[in-house]
């Protein structure tokens, strides 16, 4: 057994209440052993059993659950650095698509990687996001966009879940965009999706979830509802990316399909809101999207007045969002979006955790769930979301091991 102590808050991310509220507990103490919770609570009330193991100190600092980032393009091929320049100048995101970049361009860069190549560079990824406090990461497929190309993707996954360093939630998304072979006859790429894509996904253990976008440049309602019903019929949970660029309709679909989230939402309706309340489906904040497209965010206080559970995630990937920083992200959440920190952390935490549909095993510290925490160094969550730095996390815990430390903390 281990016993964490000398914590200045350790804030437990509880399912329960409202989105701001954390659950923080001052001068706490943390016990686990293999791996899952014993006991949290106030070191002042320490049962006498569990003081009689291995004890670490965090210094004073803050604990939090390890951060999920329940919404990433992990593994892909290339950059897209030009297109960052081309907006800059005025040219939209749909307009370079319509050109041949943006997916598009990804998607030829991510064919000619091998599996190998992939895996090395997401490692690279993951280890970063480790050294943030990321211990869980949905991660996508969607830049293959033929059968061999997208379980490509999905095998890259599974061989990074291999290393046993943070959890992995494999999503299947053939369904992001039409691929430019398949344009003019897009009732046949959906027939690959539905008839041999998915089926193989699952056949193959793959992946947990299945996302489609819905958006004037990607699927309609009604591709994406095929799409996402044949993916439940395979064992895939829905996911959708949803009322990005404009009002779609996805955020009704994806109350109608019992999807675990919506994401993006920037131009969601009242009426997508109160399906998404009514549903249950979580609403999946990305910030850095919308600085990088300069659009207008998410309506976060909306969503969070309506009683909807809003997560935070990075959207990693090369076009509208090439950061891996949660925090950064979450950071974002207050200033664009008006959430509190403490919304904020529920977001990335518990919320993100029901997101990616593992809030049984991760997303907050409980007794009986995994051991997955960050020690950051801050006394509250409101100084480390306010006092933005390269990174303020000085440990990172995983099933009750240590996975990273930092070399040395910083004033």
């Amino acid at each position: 057994m281990t016993l964490l102590t000398n914590i200045a808050c350790l804030a437990t991310c509880r399912p329960e209440g409202a989105q701001g509220d954390i659950h923080p507990i001052p001068r706490a103490a943390l016990a686990w052993e293999d791996g899952r919770i014993l006991w949290v609570g106030p070191e002042a009330d320490l049962p006498a059993r569990f003081g009689r193991g291995s004890t670490l100190d965090a210094g004073g600092r803050l604990v939090v659950p390890g951060l999920v980032d329940c919404h990433t393009h992990l593994a892909f091929g290339g950059w897209r650095a030009d297109e960052f320049e081309r907006r800059l100048r005025g040219e939209t995101y749909l307009e370079i698509a319509a050109a041949g970049g943006g997916i598009a361009a990804t998607v030829r860069a991510t064919r000619a990687a091998s599996e190998a190549e992939l895996a090395d560079r997401a490692a690279g990824v993951l280890d970063g996001m480790l050294a943030l406090g990321v211990t869980t990461v949905e991660c996508k497929s969607g830049y293959g966009l033929d059968e061999a190309s997208e379980l490509k993707l999905l095998r890259v996954y599974r061989r990074l879940a291999d290393r046993g360093v943070q959890r992995l939630v494999p999503t299947l998304l053939a369904a992001h965009v039409v691929p430019p072979e398949y344009r003019e006859r897009r009732d046949a790429y959906v027939a690959l999706v539905v008839e041999r894509i998915i089926p193989a996904t699952g056949a193959e253990g793959l992946a947990r979830c299945c996302d489609a976008f819905v958006e004037a440049s990607a699927f309609t309602v009604k591709e994406a509802r095929r799409i996402l019903l044949a993916g439940k019929r395979s064992g895939l949970a829905p996911k959708l990316h949803a009322d990005q660029l404009t009002a779609g309709g996805g955020a009704e679909l994806a109350a109608e399909v019992g999807a675990l989230s919506a994401d993006h939402l920037e131009c969601v309706t009242p009426a997508g809101i109160a399906a998404l309340h009514d549903a249950g489906v979580v609403a999946v904040s990305l910030p850095l999207a919308t600085l990088y497209l300069g659009q207008r965010p998410m309506p976060a206080r909306a969503l969070i007045e309506a009683g909807v559970r809003v997560a935070v995630a990075t959207d990693f990937n090369p076009g509208s969002a090439p950061s891996w920083h949660l925090p950064l992200a979450m950071t974002l959440a207050c200033t664009l979006q008006r959430m509190t920190p403490a919304e904020a952390l529920k977001g990335a935490t518990i919320h993100a955790a029901r997101a990616a549909g593992v809030e049984a095993e991760v997303g907050s510290l409980e007794p009986g769930k995994a051991a997955d925490f960050a020690i950051i160094d801050a006394p509250d969550v409101n100084q480390w979301l306010y006092h933005f730095r390269p990174n303020a996390c000085v440990e990172t815990v995983t099933g009750g091991i240590t996975r990273w430390r930092a070399a040395a903390v910083s004033p």
